[in-house]
């Protein structure tokens, strides 16, 4: 199990810049933070040959609409920069779940060899 902080969201992740996307400052820092966090949690790191379950529990910071289809970019593309497996594409099952609000929101993540 891996608690990461609140991500921005897709929109606010990424900016184009003639014509490429690349990270937005507020997705510069987030990356930032985050690899921080999972470092200090020594997750287990996958190999590229095993197949994956993910399970995200979305606990938002506040009561606002938010689509959860948006959530698991940010957070996967954080565990792939970290390390903790080779590619999401060793992704074959993603369950993503909204649970009750919780100040300054977090994200737990969830890892099964399938």
């Amino acid at each position: 199990m891996i608690t990461l902080p609140w991500p921005p969201s897709v929109n606010r992740m990424w900016r184009s810049v003639r014509g490429r996307n690349i990270l937005s400052q507020e997705g510069r820092q987030y990356r930032e933070n985050g690899l921080t966090v999972v470092a200090a949690q020594s997750p287990r790191h996958w190999p590229a040959e095993v197949r994956l379950s993910v399970s995200i529990s979305v606990y938002p910071p506040d009561r606002r609409r938010r689509d959860l289809d948006n959530m698991p970019k940010a957070v996967l593309d954080l565990l792939t920069h970290a390390g903790v497996y080779v590619d999401d594409s060793q992704i074959d099952r993603l369950e993503i779940v909204r649970r009750e609000n919780h100040p300054g929101g977090r994200v737990i993540v969830e890892l099964r060899a399938i």
